[in-house]
Protein backbone atom coordinates (compact mmCIF):
# COMPACT_ATOMS: atom_id res chain seq x y z
CA UNK A 1 0.00 0.00 0.00
CA UNK A 2 1.75 3.18 -1.16
CA UNK A 3 -0.38 5.67 0.76
CA UNK A 4 -0.16 3.90 4.13
CA UNK A 5 3.64 3.87 4.01
CA UNK A 6 5.05 7.41 4.69
CA UNK A 7 8.36 6.58 2.94
CA UNK A 8 6.59 6.07 -0.38
CA UNK A 9 4.03 8.85 0.02
CA UNK A 10 6.04 10.97 -2.41
CA UNK A 11 5.07 8.61 -5.26
CA UNK A 12 1.47 9.84 -5.04
CA UNK A 13 2.66 13.33 -6.05
CA UNK A 14 4.19 12.00 -9.29
CA UNK A 15 2.53 12.48 -12.65
CA UNK A 16 0.10 9.78 -13.81
CA UNK A 17 2.33 8.45 -16.61
CA UNK A 18 5.37 8.05 -14.33
CA UNK A 19 3.27 6.35 -11.68
CA UNK A 20 1.82 3.80 -14.17
CA UNK A 21 5.31 2.85 -15.45
CA UNK A 22 6.58 2.31 -11.86
CA UNK A 23 3.57 0.14 -11.09
CA UNK A 24 4.15 -2.04 -14.18
CA UNK A 25 7.82 -2.55 -13.29
CA UNK A 26 6.89 -3.46 -9.72
CA UNK A 27 4.40 -6.09 -10.89
CA UNK A 28 6.86 -7.54 -13.43
CA UNK A 29 9.58 -7.93 -10.80
CA UNK A 30 7.25 -9.58 -8.29
CA UNK A 31 5.49 -11.92 -10.75
CA UNK A 32 7.29 -14.98 -9.42
CA UNK A 33 6.32 -14.04 -5.87
CA UNK A 34 2.65 -13.82 -6.87
CA UNK A 35 2.80 -17.24 -8.58
CA UNK A 36 4.28 -18.93 -5.49
CA UNK A 37 1.67 -17.36 -3.17
CA UNK A 38 -1.15 -18.46 -5.48
CA UNK A 39 0.18 -22.01 -5.59
CA UNK A 40 0.52 -22.22 -1.80
CA UNK A 41 -2.96 -20.70 -1.16
CA UNK A 42 -5.25 -22.01 -3.93
CA UNK A 43 -8.76 -20.56 -4.25
CA UNK A 44 -11.28 -23.07 -2.93
CA UNK A 45 -13.58 -24.33 -5.70
CA UNK A 46 -17.18 -25.32 -4.96
CA UNK A 47 -17.99 -28.92 -5.75
CA UNK A 48 -21.07 -29.67 -7.82
CA UNK A 49 -23.76 -30.80 -5.39
CA UNK A 50 -26.60 -33.08 -6.41
CA UNK A 51 -30.13 -31.84 -5.79
CA UNK A 52 -31.46 -33.33 -2.59
CA UNK A 53 -34.52 -35.47 -2.77
CA UNK A 54 -37.53 -34.27 -0.81
CA UNK A 55 -38.11 -36.43 2.22
CA UNK A 56 -41.52 -38.06 2.27
CA UNK A 57 -43.38 -37.19 5.44
CA UNK A 58 -44.53 -40.37 7.13
CA UNK A 59 -48.00 -40.06 8.66
CA UNK A 60 -49.42 -42.59 11.07
CA UNK A 61 -52.50 -44.56 10.06
CA UNK A 62 -54.65 -42.91 12.71
CA UNK A 63 -53.75 -39.40 11.53
CA UNK A 64 -54.32 -40.42 7.89
CA UNK A 65 -57.81 -41.75 8.62
CA UNK A 66 -58.66 -38.60 10.59
CA UNK A 67 -57.33 -36.36 7.80
CA UNK A 68 -59.32 -38.27 5.15
CA UNK A 69 -62.47 -37.99 7.26
CA UNK A 70 -62.03 -34.23 7.74
CA UNK A 71 -61.39 -33.79 3.99
CA UNK A 72 -64.58 -35.70 3.11
CA UNK A 73 -66.72 -33.90 5.73
CA UNK A 74 -65.58 -30.43 4.68
CA UNK A 75 -65.94 -31.21 0.98
CA UNK A 76 -69.43 -32.66 1.53
CA UNK A 77 -70.59 -29.60 3.48
CA UNK A 78 -69.19 -27.20 0.86
CA UNK A 79 -70.89 -29.00 -2.03
CA UNK A 80 -74.11 -29.33 -0.03
CA UNK A 81 -74.30 -25.56 0.41
CA UNK A 82 -73.11 -24.71 -3.10
CA UNK A 83 -75.20 -27.25 -5.08
CA UNK A 84 -78.40 -27.36 -3.02
CA UNK A 85 -80.59 -26.05 -5.86
CA UNK A 86 -78.98 -28.45 -8.36
CA UNK A 87 -80.25 -31.50 -6.41
CA UNK A 88 -76.97 -32.46 -4.70
CA UNK A 89 -77.21 -36.10 -3.57
CA UNK A 90 -73.76 -36.98 -2.20
CA UNK A 91 -70.12 -37.26 -3.19
CA UNK A 92 -67.59 -40.08 -3.70
CA UNK A 93 -63.82 -39.56 -3.35
CA UNK A 94 -61.45 -41.91 -5.18
CA UNK A 95 -57.70 -41.60 -4.64
CA UNK A 96 -55.51 -42.83 -7.52
CA UNK A 97 -51.68 -42.72 -7.78
CA UNK A 98 -51.82 -39.78 -10.21
CA UNK A 99 -54.80 -37.70 -8.99
CA UNK A 100 -57.83 -37.43 -6.72
CA UNK A 101 -61.18 -38.03 -8.40
CA UNK A 102 -64.29 -36.43 -6.87
CA UNK A 103 -67.63 -37.70 -8.22
CA UNK A 104 -70.54 -35.36 -7.43
CA UNK A 105 -73.99 -36.98 -7.51
CA UNK A 106 -76.84 -34.67 -8.46
CA UNK A 107 -80.28 -34.79 -10.06
CA UNK A 108 -79.53 -31.85 -12.42
CA UNK A 109 -76.08 -32.49 -13.82
CA UNK A 110 -76.37 -29.83 -16.54
CA UNK A 111 -76.64 -27.10 -13.91
CA UNK A 112 -73.64 -28.57 -12.07
CA UNK A 113 -71.52 -28.50 -15.23
CA UNK A 114 -72.55 -24.97 -16.18
CA UNK A 115 -72.00 -23.34 -19.54
CA UNK A 116 -69.21 -25.28 -21.33
CA UNK A 117 -68.08 -26.78 -17.98
CA UNK A 118 -67.43 -23.38 -16.38
CA UNK A 119 -69.13 -24.18 -13.07
CA UNK A 120 -67.18 -27.43 -12.70
CA UNK A 121 -63.86 -25.64 -13.30
CA UNK A 122 -64.75 -23.04 -10.67
CA UNK A 123 -65.47 -25.77 -8.11
CA UNK A 124 -62.18 -27.50 -8.98
CA UNK A 125 -60.13 -24.31 -8.45
CA UNK A 126 -61.87 -23.57 -5.13
CA UNK A 127 -61.13 -27.08 -3.79
CA UNK A 128 -57.49 -26.86 -4.97
CA UNK A 129 -56.91 -23.54 -3.20
CA UNK A 130 -58.64 -24.63 0.00
CA UNK A 131 -56.64 -27.85 0.46
CA UNK A 132 -53.34 -26.56 -1.08
CA UNK A 133 -53.33 -29.14 -3.87
CA UNK A 134 -51.22 -28.93 -7.02
CA UNK A 135 -52.87 -27.90 -10.27
CA UNK A 136 -54.08 -30.96 -12.14
CA UNK A 137 -53.91 -33.24 -9.09
CA UNK A 138 -57.69 -33.13 -8.58
CA UNK A 139 -60.57 -33.62 -10.99
CA UNK A 140 -64.32 -33.32 -10.40
CA UNK A 141 -66.94 -35.31 -12.31
CA UNK A 142 -70.75 -34.99 -12.28
CA UNK A 143 -72.87 -38.15 -12.03
CA UNK A 144 -76.65 -38.12 -12.52
CA UNK A 145 -78.83 -39.89 -9.94
CA UNK A 146 -80.85 -42.54 -11.78
CA UNK A 147 -83.81 -42.72 -9.38
CA UNK A 148 -84.09 -39.59 -7.25
CA UNK A 149 -87.17 -40.95 -5.44
CA UNK A 150 -84.94 -43.52 -3.68
CA UNK A 151 -82.32 -40.92 -2.69
CA UNK A 152 -82.88 -39.61 0.85
CA UNK A 153 -80.74 -36.48 0.35
CA UNK A 154 -82.68 -35.44 -2.77
CA UNK A 155 -86.04 -35.94 -1.05
CA UNK A 156 -84.92 -34.06 2.07
CA UNK A 157 -83.91 -31.11 -0.12
CA UNK A 158 -87.24 -31.32 -1.97
CA UNK A 159 -89.16 -31.23 1.34
CA UNK A 160 -86.97 -28.36 2.54
CA UNK A 161 -87.79 -26.20 -0.48
CA UNK A 162 -91.50 -27.00 -0.12
CA UNK A 163 -91.47 -25.74 3.46
CA UNK A 164 -89.52 -22.63 2.45
CA UNK A 165 -92.17 -21.95 -0.19
CA UNK A 166 -94.83 -21.83 2.54
CA UNK A 167 -96.62 -25.14 1.86
CA UNK A 168 -98.34 -26.68 4.90
CA UNK A 169 -96.30 -29.33 6.74
CA UNK A 170 -98.78 -32.19 6.41
CA UNK A 171 -99.42 -31.52 2.73
CA UNK A 172 -95.70 -31.33 1.91
CA UNK A 173 -94.88 -34.52 3.87
CA UNK A 174 -97.70 -36.61 2.38
CA UNK A 175 -96.73 -35.49 -1.12
CA UNK A 176 -93.11 -36.61 -0.62
CA UNK A 177 -94.29 -39.84 1.08
CA UNK A 178 -96.52 -40.80 -1.86
CA UNK A 179 -93.83 -39.94 -4.42
CA UNK A 180 -91.29 -42.22 -2.68
CA UNK A 181 -93.67 -45.17 -2.18
CA UNK A 182 -94.79 -45.04 -5.83
CA UNK A 183 -91.22 -45.78 -6.98
CA UNK A 184 -90.71 -49.32 -5.56
CA UNK A 185 -89.49 -48.30 -2.09
CA UNK A 186 -90.03 -50.84 0.74
CA UNK A 187 -90.78 -48.19 3.37
CA UNK A 188 -90.48 -44.49 4.30
CA UNK A 189 -90.29 -42.53 7.53
CA UNK A 190 -90.34 -38.72 7.65
CA UNK A 191 -89.64 -36.91 10.94
CA UNK A 192 -90.19 -33.16 11.31
CA UNK A 193 -89.55 -31.31 14.57
CA UNK A 194 -89.68 -27.66 15.58
CA UNK A 195 -92.24 -24.85 15.73
CA UNK A 196 -94.66 -26.31 13.22
CA UNK A 197 -97.80 -24.33 14.14
CA UNK A 198 -97.68 -22.30 17.33
CA UNK A 199 -94.90 -21.25 19.67
CA UNK A 200 -94.71 -24.71 21.20
CA UNK A 201 -92.20 -27.01 19.46
CA UNK A 202 -93.28 -30.56 18.66
CA UNK A 203 -92.32 -33.51 16.52
CA UNK A 204 -94.36 -35.24 13.82
CA UNK A 205 -93.69 -38.60 12.14
CA UNK A 206 -95.09 -39.86 8.85
CA UNK A 207 -94.61 -43.58 8.13
CA UNK A 208 -95.54 -45.93 5.36
CA UNK A 209 -94.42 -49.43 4.34
CA UNK A 210 -91.81 -51.65 6.01
CA UNK A 211 -88.84 -50.25 7.91
CA UNK A 212 -86.07 -52.04 9.84
CA UNK A 213 -84.28 -50.30 12.69
CA UNK A 214 -81.51 -52.57 13.96
CA UNK A 215 -78.70 -54.82 12.79
CA UNK A 216 -76.38 -54.73 9.81
CA UNK A 217 -79.23 -54.71 7.24
CA UNK A 218 -80.38 -51.33 8.58
CA UNK A 219 -77.05 -49.89 7.43
CA UNK A 220 -77.29 -51.50 3.98
CA UNK A 221 -80.98 -51.06 3.22
CA UNK A 222 -81.92 -47.76 4.91
CA UNK A 223 -80.79 -44.47 3.34
CA UNK A 224 -81.08 -41.51 5.72
CA UNK A 225 -80.61 -37.74 5.38
CA UNK A 226 -80.97 -34.81 7.79
CA UNK A 227 -81.59 -31.19 6.79
CA UNK A 228 -82.41 -27.93 8.62
CA UNK A 229 -84.93 -25.37 7.41
CA UNK A 230 -84.39 -21.79 8.56
CA UNK A 231 -87.87 -20.28 8.82
CA UNK A 232 -89.03 -17.03 10.35
CA UNK A 233 -90.41 -18.67 13.49
CA UNK A 234 -87.27 -20.76 14.05
CA UNK A 235 -85.33 -23.78 12.81
CA UNK A 236 -87.20 -26.91 11.69
CA UNK A 237 -85.38 -30.23 11.49
CA UNK A 238 -86.11 -32.79 8.76
CA UNK A 239 -85.09 -36.45 8.81
CA UNK A 240 -85.84 -38.73 5.84
CA UNK A 241 -85.35 -42.51 6.03
CA UNK A 242 -86.00 -44.68 2.96
CA UNK A 243 -85.80 -48.47 2.96
CA UNK A 244 -84.47 -49.53 -0.43
CA UNK A 245 -85.75 -52.59 -2.30
CA UNK A 246 -83.68 -55.72 -2.92
CA UNK A 247 -82.00 -55.62 -6.32
CA UNK A 248 -79.70 -58.48 -7.47
CA UNK A 249 -77.96 -56.11 -9.92
CA UNK A 250 -77.23 -53.55 -7.16
CA UNK A 251 -78.48 -50.50 -9.12
CA UNK A 252 -81.62 -49.43 -7.24
CA UNK A 253 -80.84 -51.22 -3.98
CA UNK A 254 -78.45 -53.59 -2.17
CA UNK A 255 -77.66 -56.87 -3.91
CA UNK A 256 -77.39 -58.76 -0.62
CA UNK A 257 -80.77 -60.19 0.51
CA UNK A 258 -82.14 -59.73 4.01
CA UNK A 259 -81.02 -62.44 6.45
CA UNK A 260 -84.59 -63.24 7.56
CA UNK A 261 -85.95 -63.45 4.03
CA UNK A 262 -87.48 -66.88 3.35
CA UNK A 263 -88.09 -68.08 -0.21
CA UNK A 264 -90.34 -71.12 -0.71
CA UNK A 265 -89.42 -73.04 -3.84
CA UNK A 266 -92.21 -75.10 -5.40
CA UNK A 267 -90.41 -78.20 -6.67
CA UNK A 268 -91.30 -81.88 -6.79
CA UNK A 269 -89.46 -83.84 -4.10
CA UNK A 270 -88.74 -87.51 -4.81
CA UNK A 271 -87.93 -89.74 -1.86
CA UNK A 272 -85.31 -92.47 -2.40
CA UNK A 273 -86.72 -95.93 -3.07
CA UNK A 274 -90.14 -94.59 -4.05
CA UNK A 275 -91.49 -94.51 -7.58
CA UNK A 276 -94.00 -92.16 -9.18
CA UNK A 277 -96.57 -95.02 -9.46
CA UNK A 278 -96.61 -95.43 -5.69
CA UNK A 279 -97.38 -91.71 -5.28
CA UNK A 280 -100.27 -92.02 -7.69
Amino acid sequence: NLISNPATAVVCLMPKSVFSTLAESFLFSNRKLLKTTMASNPVPTQKATRPRKEKQIQVSKKRKFVADGIFYAELNEFLQRELAEEGYSGVDVRVTPSRIEIIVKATRTKMVLGEKGRRLRELTSVVQKRFNLKEGSIEIFADRVTNRALCAIAQAESLRYKLLAGIAVRRACYGVLKFIMDSTARGVELTISGKLRGQRAKSMKFRDGYMIKSGKPSQDYVDTAIRHVLLRQGVIGIKVAIMLPYDPTGKTGPSKPLPDNIVIKEEDIFLPGKSLKDDE
